[in-house]
Protein backbone atom coordinates (compact mmCIF):
# COMPACT_ATOMS: atom_id res chain seq x y z
CA UNK A 1 0.00 0.00 0.00
CA UNK A 2 2.58 2.80 0.93
CA UNK A 3 4.74 1.97 -1.97
CA UNK A 4 1.69 2.29 -4.47
CA UNK A 5 0.52 5.45 -2.88
CA UNK A 6 4.38 7.00 -3.22
CA UNK A 7 3.71 6.36 -7.18
CA UNK A 8 0.51 8.22 -7.19
CA UNK A 9 0.89 10.87 -5.24
CA UNK A 10 4.67 11.87 -5.84
CA UNK A 11 7.59 12.38 -3.60
CA UNK A 12 7.66 12.75 -0.06
CA UNK A 13 9.11 15.71 1.60
CA UNK A 14 12.61 14.47 1.79
CA UNK A 15 12.70 14.47 -2.27
CA UNK A 16 11.33 17.75 -2.52
CA UNK A 17 13.77 20.36 -2.25
CA UNK A 18 12.22 22.66 0.33
CA UNK A 19 15.38 24.88 -0.08
CA UNK A 20 16.24 27.19 -2.63
CA UNK A 21 17.88 25.98 -5.59
CA UNK A 22 21.93 26.14 -5.34
CA UNK A 23 23.64 29.64 -6.65
CA UNK A 24 27.02 28.06 -6.99
CA UNK A 25 29.87 28.65 -4.84
CA UNK A 26 30.01 31.08 -2.16
CA UNK A 27 32.13 34.40 -3.17
CA UNK A 28 35.41 33.06 -1.35
CA UNK A 29 35.33 29.85 -3.33
CA UNK A 30 34.54 31.85 -6.47
CA UNK A 31 37.63 34.15 -5.63
CA UNK A 32 40.07 31.06 -5.36
CA UNK A 33 38.85 29.75 -8.64
CA UNK A 34 41.41 29.76 -11.63
CA UNK A 35 41.01 30.66 -15.06
CA UNK A 36 40.19 27.56 -17.14
CA UNK A 37 40.22 24.95 -14.28
CA UNK A 38 42.63 23.04 -15.46
CA UNK A 39 40.73 20.62 -16.82
CA UNK A 40 41.39 19.23 -20.79
CA UNK A 41 40.98 15.98 -22.95
CA UNK A 42 43.68 13.82 -23.46
CA UNK A 43 43.57 10.35 -24.48
CA UNK A 44 42.53 8.96 -21.04
CA UNK A 45 39.45 11.82 -21.00
CA UNK A 46 39.36 14.78 -19.06
CA UNK A 47 42.61 15.53 -17.06
CA UNK A 48 44.50 17.71 -15.34
CA UNK A 49 48.54 18.09 -15.46
CA UNK A 50 50.52 18.78 -12.89
CA UNK A 51 53.90 20.67 -13.01
CA UNK A 52 56.09 20.23 -10.01
CA UNK A 53 59.37 21.57 -8.73
CA UNK A 54 61.32 19.97 -5.83
CA UNK A 55 64.56 20.70 -4.03
CA UNK A 56 67.30 18.37 -4.05
CA UNK A 57 65.75 16.21 -1.30
CA UNK A 58 62.57 15.94 -3.37
CA UNK A 59 60.62 18.46 -1.24
CA UNK A 60 57.81 20.23 -3.16
CA UNK A 61 58.94 23.67 -3.37
CA UNK A 62 55.63 24.64 -5.90
CA UNK A 63 53.07 23.38 -8.51
CA UNK A 64 51.30 24.49 -11.45
CA UNK A 65 47.73 23.43 -12.83
CA UNK A 66 46.78 23.45 -16.51
CA UNK A 67 44.80 21.20 -18.62
CA UNK A 68 45.91 17.37 -19.14
CA UNK A 69 46.30 18.41 -23.41
CA UNK A 70 48.42 21.51 -23.07
CA UNK A 71 52.34 21.64 -23.57
CA UNK A 72 54.42 21.13 -20.91
CA UNK A 73 57.01 23.38 -22.19
CA UNK A 74 55.73 26.90 -21.56
CA UNK A 75 55.23 26.09 -17.91
CA UNK A 76 59.11 25.53 -16.87
CA UNK A 77 59.35 29.39 -17.05
CA UNK A 78 56.19 30.41 -14.81
CA UNK A 79 56.77 27.53 -12.17
CA UNK A 80 60.28 28.47 -11.73
CA UNK A 81 59.24 32.54 -11.59
CA UNK A 82 57.22 31.78 -8.48
CA UNK A 83 59.99 29.81 -6.38
CA UNK A 84 61.69 31.90 -3.70
CA UNK A 85 64.03 30.92 -1.12
CA UNK A 86 65.39 32.59 1.88
CA UNK A 87 68.81 33.25 2.89
CA UNK A 88 70.16 31.88 5.86
CA UNK A 89 72.12 35.13 6.34
CA UNK A 90 70.97 38.70 5.13
CA UNK A 91 69.88 39.45 1.83
CA UNK A 92 67.11 38.97 -0.51
CA UNK A 93 65.85 35.71 -1.26
CA UNK A 94 67.40 33.07 -3.89
CA UNK A 95 64.69 33.13 -6.56
CA UNK A 96 67.05 31.05 -9.30
CA UNK A 97 68.44 27.43 -8.78
CA UNK A 98 71.58 26.63 -9.98
CA UNK A 99 70.73 23.63 -12.23
CA UNK A 100 67.22 22.70 -13.50
CA UNK A 101 67.00 19.27 -14.57
CA UNK A 102 63.88 18.27 -16.34
CA UNK A 103 62.84 15.71 -18.32
CA UNK A 104 62.27 15.43 -22.46
CA UNK A 105 59.02 17.21 -22.65
CA UNK A 106 60.67 20.29 -21.23
CA UNK A 107 63.86 19.88 -24.38
CA UNK A 108 62.72 22.96 -26.39
CA UNK A 109 65.63 25.90 -27.48
CA UNK A 110 63.30 28.67 -26.37
CA UNK A 111 63.42 26.87 -23.13
CA UNK A 112 67.17 26.24 -23.51
CA UNK A 113 67.78 30.05 -24.65
CA UNK A 114 65.64 31.42 -21.23
CA UNK A 115 67.78 29.20 -18.98
CA UNK A 116 71.12 30.39 -20.63
CA UNK A 117 69.53 34.14 -20.07
CA UNK A 118 68.99 33.59 -16.27
CA UNK A 119 72.06 31.87 -16.32
CA UNK A 120 70.70 28.78 -14.68
CA UNK A 121 72.29 25.15 -15.77
CA UNK A 122 69.23 23.11 -17.59
CA UNK A 123 69.84 19.26 -17.91
CA UNK A 124 67.50 17.59 -20.57
CA UNK A 125 67.82 15.51 -23.00
CA UNK A 126 67.28 16.54 -26.68
CA UNK A 127 64.34 15.18 -27.92
CA UNK A 128 64.50 12.91 -31.63
CA UNK A 129 62.59 15.56 -33.97
CA UNK A 130 64.90 18.30 -32.59
CA UNK A 131 67.71 16.58 -33.43
CA UNK A 132 66.46 15.43 -36.46
CA UNK A 133 65.73 18.92 -37.76
CA UNK A 134 69.31 20.34 -36.17
CA UNK A 135 71.08 17.72 -38.24
CA UNK A 136 69.15 18.43 -41.56
CA UNK A 137 70.53 21.95 -41.83
CA UNK A 138 73.67 20.84 -41.41
CA UNK A 139 76.32 23.40 -40.56
CA UNK A 140 74.05 25.64 -39.62
CA UNK A 141 72.07 24.06 -37.57
CA UNK A 142 74.66 24.60 -34.50
CA UNK A 143 76.45 22.02 -31.81
CA UNK A 144 74.04 19.80 -29.87
CA UNK A 145 73.55 21.21 -26.49
CA UNK A 146 75.64 19.53 -23.39
CA UNK A 147 73.78 17.05 -21.40
CA UNK A 148 75.50 15.86 -18.40
CA UNK A 149 74.04 12.11 -17.99
CA UNK A 150 75.41 11.75 -14.12
CA UNK A 151 73.19 14.55 -13.54
CA UNK A 152 70.13 13.78 -15.14
CA UNK A 153 70.35 10.34 -13.27
CA UNK A 154 68.81 12.96 -9.81
CA UNK A 155 65.93 13.35 -11.74
CA UNK A 156 63.98 10.42 -9.94
CA UNK A 157 64.01 12.92 -7.39
CA UNK A 158 60.85 14.15 -8.33
CA UNK A 159 59.87 11.31 -10.05
CA UNK A 160 59.96 9.68 -6.30
CA UNK A 161 57.95 12.82 -4.82
CA UNK A 162 55.19 12.03 -7.63
CA UNK A 163 54.70 8.44 -6.60
CA UNK A 164 54.20 10.05 -3.15
CA UNK A 165 51.75 12.25 -3.75
CA UNK A 166 50.19 9.51 -5.51
CA UNK A 167 49.71 7.95 -2.53
CA UNK A 168 46.91 10.26 -1.55
CA UNK A 169 43.80 8.76 -2.44
CA UNK A 170 42.21 12.12 -3.80
CA UNK A 171 45.20 13.43 -5.50
CA UNK A 172 45.65 9.65 -7.37
CA UNK A 173 42.10 9.58 -8.51
CA UNK A 174 41.14 13.59 -8.32
CA UNK A 175 37.44 14.07 -7.68
CA UNK A 176 37.38 17.85 -7.32
CA UNK A 177 35.97 19.12 -10.37
CA UNK A 178 37.33 22.86 -9.33
CA UNK A 179 41.01 24.26 -9.73
CA UNK A 180 40.91 25.47 -6.37
CA UNK A 181 40.05 22.77 -4.31
CA UNK A 182 42.47 20.58 -6.59
CA UNK A 183 45.25 22.98 -5.93
CA UNK A 184 44.25 23.12 -2.46
CA UNK A 185 44.36 18.93 -2.25
CA UNK A 186 47.85 19.65 -3.45
CA UNK A 187 49.11 22.38 -0.74
CA UNK A 188 47.88 19.71 2.37
CA UNK A 189 49.77 16.81 0.47
CA UNK A 190 52.68 19.24 0.19
CA UNK A 191 52.38 20.31 3.85
CA UNK A 192 52.39 17.20 5.34
CA UNK A 193 54.96 16.15 3.40
CA UNK A 194 57.14 18.99 4.76
CA UNK A 195 56.50 18.19 8.32
CA UNK A 196 57.15 14.57 7.75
Amino acid sequence: MGRIRRLECGPGASACRRCPEKRGCSDGIEALALDGEGLGRSRGGLSTKIHLAVDGRGLPMRFLLNPGQAADNPQLVPLLDGITVARVGPGRPRCRPETVIADKAYSHPSTRRAMRDRRIRFVSPERDDQIARRTAKGRSGGRPPTFDAEVYKQRNVVERRFNRLKQFRDLATPYAKRAAYYQAELTTAAIILWLQ
